[in-house]
């Protein structure tokens, strides 16, 4: 249901559900690559479709231009999920995420640092 996920709804809540599932589990100071492939498996066994390490290429005028742009976690084809392993966010981070939401023609995104005591102090949700 991609409306779910482009406005904020029950989808939007259940990713976030499964982010501090995998932050209780884990806890704080892994690798962010650790992070990501656990919260992978739970999209998958929770039935959302995803796509890791999507390469966002740059339209300009009629070519296509590889930028180098990888989105961390590509969600239903419309939202992205940039993941986060440090001590603070910035607003170096929100500018990487909201990029990567221009480039992929995404309207949602979330920023998730999983290098927090309690996970709810590191998600930060953007809109386009």
């Amino acid at each position: 249901m991609k409306t779910e996920f482009a406005h904020g709804g029950d989808l939007t809540r259940r990713i976030i559900g499964l982010a501090m599932h995998v932050h209780r589990h884990l806890g704080p100071g892994l690798l962010e690559s650790v992070y990501q492939r656990c919260l992978c498996h739970e999209l998958f066994r929770a039935g959302i479709p995803f796509a890791q390490q999507v390469r966002l290429p740059i339209q300009y005028d009629d070519i296509e231009i590889e930028s180098g742009y990888l989105a961390d976690i590509v969600v239903n084809d419309e939202g992205i999920l940039e993941l986060k392993a440090v001590e603070h966010l910035t607003p170096l981070h929100d500018a990487q995420l909201l990029t990567y939401m221009w480039v992929g023609s995404c309207r949602i995104g979330l920023l998730i640092n999983f290098n927090t005591v309690s996970l709810t102090d590191g998600i930060r949700r953007r809109v386009l």
